[in-house]
């Protein structure tokens, strides 16, 4: 399994009632799909053995978020993917830094809906 199966719990619990929830294996990750559209994800950063979160916040206040503690830009293919960012352990272990992070995943994906 290449994601923390305690994380996802974390995360779904927030997801929770929110909208249609989707839950999609997408290349060695947990990717939650809400309304359709992909919202947050879970993986492990292979190189240094480390969970992380794939979050999708839009480009709209992208730079602000990058700025925050445990982020940064999300880069799978050598090119930054704009919009969405990896958020590591130090922006998401306390149940108030991921009620954020979820929290700015859920408010892009309103937008698209």
């Amino acid at each position: 399994m290449a994601y923390s199966e305690y994380l996802v719990d974390r995360v779904r619990n927030r997801l929770k009632g929110i909208g249609f929830l989707e839950e999609k294996k997408m290349m060695g990750a947990l990717v939650f799909m809400l309304n359709g559209k992909m919202c947050i994800g879970v993986d492990i950063d292979k190189t240094i053995i480390q969970d992380r979160l794939m979050v999708r916040v839009g480009k709209l206040n992208y730079e602000d978020l990058l700025n925050k503690r445990g982020s940064q830009q999300m880069n799978f293919t050598g090119k930054p993917s704009k919009g969405f960012l990896f958020i590591y352990p130090e922006g998401f272990d306390s149940e108030e830094d991921l009620d954020f992070w979820v929290g700015q995943a859920v408010k892009f994906n309103k937008l698209l809906v």
